[in-house]
């Protein structure tokens, strides 16, 4: 009797109330910040094609299927439908191990898309060194584009570099802040090196300070670094202005004019 009341208790949780303990457990687990701000984002996107104040009582497999036609009716495109899902499949998944229900969601395929890239002609126009007397802003999103397309590394892991993770002697870099989070060394290229050791000159700081920081010597956010390449790709006569393209053209640049391996590209 007292193992039916308890079940009963559960079931009745709402979905919104679950959704908090389901992160603080991703959490505990060491879910990367990134992907628990995800969690956040999608939920609440998630939260206009379903019901998040029903409970799991009421929660029937018809309403899983209504939150995706939602989805569909809305115009979201495939891979965002898929992005969506993957997240709420995963809180699913919690959610039948804490016994609160027994449904699954059916996992929806990303579609393949052909990466877009910068053209050789933008990246004259990006790579083009800003005027002595320019803003220490300017010059620092330069030397970033530099360092992007130089490592092919992530915005979140360039965000998080500190001087000291440079060794010049040895023409490479730590990166402390990956995704996968496992340290790599990455090198980096003569003339990089060559960048980076002039804009510290400008940049100054100590080693633990971080490379890239805002004009206060704080460490950007996610926000502020796209913004901030953003203005600078506009100013300079490109439309695009996505921080993971310049990954893309590194990878690109690489496989294509390089010649490189595929393999060694993934590792």
């Amino acid at each position: 009797m007292a193992k039916q009341r308890i079940q009963k208790v559960q079931v009745s949780t709402k979905l919104e109330e679950a959704f908090p303990r389901f992160v603080a457990s991703a959490t505990a687990r060491g879910v990367s910040d990134k992907t628990i701000q995800t969690y956040h984002e999608h939920i609440h996107c998630i939260g206009k094609h379903i019901d998040l104040s029903m409970t799991f009582l009421d929660l029937e497999r018809e309403d899983l299927e209504e939150m995706i036609v939602s989805m569909r009716a809305s115009g979201l495109s495939h891979n965002s439908i898929a992005s969506y899902t993957r997240v709420f499949r995963t809180f699913l998944k919690w959610c039948r191990e804490q016994g609160l229900t027994d449904l699954s969601l059916p996992n929806i395929k990303d579609k393949e898309t052909v990466k877009e890239t910068y053209t050789d002609d933008e990246l004259r126009l990006l790579l083009q060194k800003p005027k002595k007397n320019c803003k220490f802003c300017e010059y620092r999103n330069w030397v970033i584009i530099n360092f992007l397309l130089n490592s092919g590394c992530r915005a979140s892991t360039v965000r998080n570099i500190r001087i000291k993770d440079l060794d010049f002697e040895a023409s490479q870099v730590v990166f402390r802040h990956t995704k996968s989070g496992k340290i790599q060394v990455i090198p980096l290229c003569k003339i990089m090196v060559g960048i980076l050791r002039e804009y510290l000159v400008i940049r100054g700081g100590e080693p633990t300070d971080y490379l890239f920081p805002t004009e206060y010597g704080e460490m950007m956010s996610q926000h502020a670094l796209s913004q901030a390449i953003a203005k600078y790709n506009i100013k300079r006569g490109v439309e695009k202005t996505s921080i993971h393209l310049f990954r893309h053209t590194f990878a690109r640049k690489y496989l294509v004019d390089c010649g490189g391996d595929a393999f060694a590209l993934q590792k």
